[in-house]
């Protein structure tokens, strides 16, 4: 194996970690905060079941303020370009105004272990799905 295979191999046992405490929050109640459909239809693709918000689909203080009423815990999965930067940084700040601290870590992962590869939580599931055939030859575990 290459030095490029066994390090596509730690990223893809990463992900498969991030899918893995994604699911399990979704099951506790998490809600995640996604920018799009797109971007729900990747996560629910890779197992991911529970409440997918969309951030796009009313204004973030409206948003914010129904998230504040839940007490759940809340994931923040917006794109990692500029608009997703943009918008996790407006949904950071409204719910802080409630004294929420929503899970930004996850998020943060993401973009670090698939830098220069995808930008964007749409993109997640055939990223994953392509390192998976290229390693294990199966698209799907």
């Amino acid at each position: 194996m290459t030095r490029s295979d066994l390090e596509d191999v730690g990223r893809l046992e990463k992900l498969e970690e991030i899918i893995l405490e994604l699911k399990e929050l979704a099951q506790d109640g998490a809600i995640i905060i996604v920018e799009g459909k797109k971007d729900a239809g990747s996560l629910r693709y890779l197992g991911i079941c529970g409440k997918i918000q969309f951030a796009s689909q009313q204004p973030l203080i409206d948003l914010t303020d129904s998230l504040s009423k839940t007490g759940k815990k809340i994931v923040l999965l917006t794109d990692w370009d500029k608009k997703g930067n943009l918008v996790a940084r407006k949904i950071i700040n409204h719910l802080a105004a409630y004294g929420i601290v929503p899970n930004t870590e996850i998020r943060s992962r993401l973009r670090s272990l698939s830098k220069k590869r995808i930008k964007d939580i749409e993109s997640l599931n055939n990223y994953v799905n392509k390192l998976r055939y290229e390693i294990h030859g199966i698209m799907r575990f």
